[in-house]
């Protein structure tokens, strides 16, 4: 899970699509500390979504993955937290999520039939 200034942060690299350090990002982060920008950034790093190479005396930042696969990680990795058992304890889980998307926009459901003709395609 990331917070809101750790999605800006990451944000603000693709955006850029170039190594950059904190100094380089404070003025898009205007009312941030510079030590608070740091720590964010080093966070990220530590967490795997950022790489860092010396630049000087200080780090250069740098989004690992894409936005598309970054974001593909994120949830991927939030789904295995969701469902850690076996696949009768994902039965309510898998209720909640489909009531969820049918409340929100109900023509998903159709997209959500469809991908999973295709992966029961794919699997035989």
């Amino acid at each position: 899970m990331l917070g809101p200034l750790e999605l800006r942060v990451l944000e603000e690299l693709w955006a850029r699509e170039a190594t950059a350090t904190v100094r380089d990002l404070l003025p898009a982060f205007p009312g941030v500390a510079y030590t608070t920008l740091m720590t964010t950034a080093d966070r990220l790093f530590r967490k795997g979504l950022l790489t860092r190479q010396k630049m000087g005396r200080a780090f250069g930042y740098a989004a690992r993955w894409s936005r598309t696969d970054t974001e593909a990680r994120l949830a991927s990795s939030a789904l295995a937290t969701l469902f850690p058992g076996n696949a009768l304890s994902m039965r309510p889980l898998i209720s909640m999520f489909v009531d969820e998307v049918s409340r929100r926009d109900a023509s998903m459901l159709d997209e959500l039939e469809s991908l999973i003709r295709l992966k029961k395609d794919e699997e035989r």
